[in-house]
C-alpha cells in the first residue's frame, strides 16, 4: 500500500452505521457485475472496518487500497479483481469453497 491518495471512486457503498457483516453483504451486492479494475469507496463507521475490509479483500482477491483521506466519515478504497474468490451467500466472511 502506498501513501498516494486513493483513486476516485467508480462506486461508493455507504455502510455508515452498519456492522461489518451487514456492510460486507451490501458491498458484495453493490459490486456484483462490476468490471475488473473498478475502484470502490466503502464508507464504514464500524470500528472493525479497518481490519475487516483488508481481510475480506485478501480472502476474495480484491485489492485493498487503504483509507480515503479527507472525508467527514471514514472511507476505505479497494480495486476489484477480475477473478474474485466467491464467498457464501449468507456469510460473506467465509469462502464458498468447500473445506477439505
Amino acid at each position: 500500500m502506498s501513501s498516494d491518495p486513493a483513486p476516485a471512486a467508480d462506486i461508493t457503498v455507504d455502510g455508515a452505521g452498519l456492522l461489518c457483516v451487514t456492510l460486507l453483504l451490501k458491498l458484495r451486492s453493490r459490486i456484483e457485475g462490476a468490471e475488473p479494475g473498478t475502484v470502490v469507496h466503502v464508507v464504514a463507521t464500524d470500528p472493525a472496518a479497518p481490519l475487516d475490509l483488508p481481510a475480506w479483500c485478501h480472502m476474495t482477491g480484491h485489492h485493498y487500497l487503504g483509507p480515503v483521506p479527507g472525508g467527514d466519515v471514514p472511507a476505505y478504497a479497494l480495486r476489484l479483481t477480475g477473478t474474485p474468490q466467491p464467498t457464501r451467500p449468507d456469510a460473506p466472511w467465509h469462502s464458498a469453497e468447500p473445506s477439505r
